[in-house]
């Protein structure tokens, strides 16, 4: 069963009528479990084959509205977000999310104990999607599922994903933070203070958060001609090594670009410990935001909340129109300016030792 668009929809009680040989009231009948209606045996069990068959999942709130919608929105996290969701990643993209369901007059519904027992947070539960009793669900998480991914898209159920994910054969709309543009600006921001030769250190995590990441910033070193002899660049190792920090103390690098600001307190303290500074020997920007910082890093910014009410928006058109385009949305994230990148002049060795506390001058 295919909508115009080419893609496999969900299963609708007349596909099991047809597929059973019966009347669609027989089907709702058997469904609803009605003890007084006179279906035959053999009937009932044809009935019941077709579900199985077609994979049809009842929703027994649009059953009992009678195929209106629910005004229900959904929302599933494949990780926990209580008891600290206020310190979380995620509690602005919620904030977001809440914000524009309600002006939109829809209610929330958040899927939380769907877990396997354990930890995994699951959209299926003994092979049925419990996120049908919501219109269309925001789904939000760093590891999700990607099977059950694949699954939601082709049965059809209406879904966006904050974050880009890929899966391969299922295309569904995703609400993106534009972290390619943002590492290129960042890497143009140092290149316009007089740095040429730079150093990129990774974290040890992989996913398209961080792909996206680092094709940004390969890409702005490449277009600038900008030299990185860096680990983290040549050979996609992770963590700080020696010969990088070799390179800030002989002044041969001048700039880093960081992924984590866990990786920027580090490069500052093993700095200090050689007597440099930040960004009076070296500059440094982050990847990620660091907002709350003990030093103000030159970093980037996700507008979460902004992205959670896309998200809403894009979900919404979605479920009253099920056979329109689903894209996926790059939404600008922003290059905040802190107190860690100097021009190239007052990065070079002038044998000024960091502050009693390592921050930067």
């Amino acid at each position: 069963m295919t909508n115009s668009t080419g893609r496999q929809r969900a299963a609708r009680q007349s596909d099991v009528a047809a597929l059973a040989g019966v009347s669609q009231s027989a089907v709702s009948r058997v469904i609803s479990g009605d003890a007084d209606s006179r279906i035959p045996e053999e009937t009932r069990k044809r009935i019941l084959d077709a579900i199985a068959t077609l994979g049809y999942v009842p929703n027994p709130i649009a059953r009992n509205l009678r195929g209106k919608r629910t005004q229900l929105l959904g929302v599933h996290t494949f990780e926990a977000l209580f008891p600290n969701a206020r310190e979380s990643f995620y509690f602005q993209f919620l904030l977001g999310i809440e914000e524009r369901a309600e002006e939109t007059r829809h209610d929330l519904v958040l899927f939380s104990s769907t877990g396997d027992g354990g930890g995994a947070r699951k959209i299926y539960r003994d092979e049925t999607n419990r996120l049908t009793i919501a219109d269309g669900s925001v789904l939000l998480g760093m590891s999700p599922d990607r099977d059950e991914l694949a699954r939601l898209w082709h049965e059809g159920y209406p879904f966006v994903h904050i974050g880009r994910r890929e899966v391969l054969g299922a295309p569904f709309p995703c609400i993106i933070p534009d972290y390619r543009r943002a590492a290129a600006e960042i890497v143009r921001r140092l290149f316009d203070h007089g740095h040429r030769s730079f150093a990129f250190v990774r974290e040890s995590i992989e996913g398209e958060p961080y792909e996206d990441r680092r094709d940004g910033y390969r890409s702005a070193v490449t277009e600038l001609g900008i030299r990185d002899s860096s680990p983290g660049f040549l050979s996609d190792e992770s963590g700080l090594s020696d010969a990088v920090l070799d390179g800030f103390a002989d002044g041969s690098v001048t700039a880093a670009v960081v992924e984590s600001e866990r990786i920027a307190e580090t490069l500052r303290e093993r700095l200090t410990a050689r007597g440099l500074s930040i960004p009076g020997d070296v500059s440094v920007a982050v990847l990620e935001d660091t907002a709350g910082a003990g030093v103000r890093w030159d970093d980037l910014r996700i507008p979460r909340k902004q992205i959670g009410r896309i998200a809403v928006d894009r979900l919404i058109e979605m479920v009253e129109d099920p056979d329109a385009p689903r894209e996926s949305v790059l939404v600008a994230c922003e290059v905040v300016e802190g107190e860690t990148i100097a021009s190239v002049r007052a990065a070079v060795r002038s044998g000024s030792a960091a502050g009693p506390d390592g921050s930067a001058r």
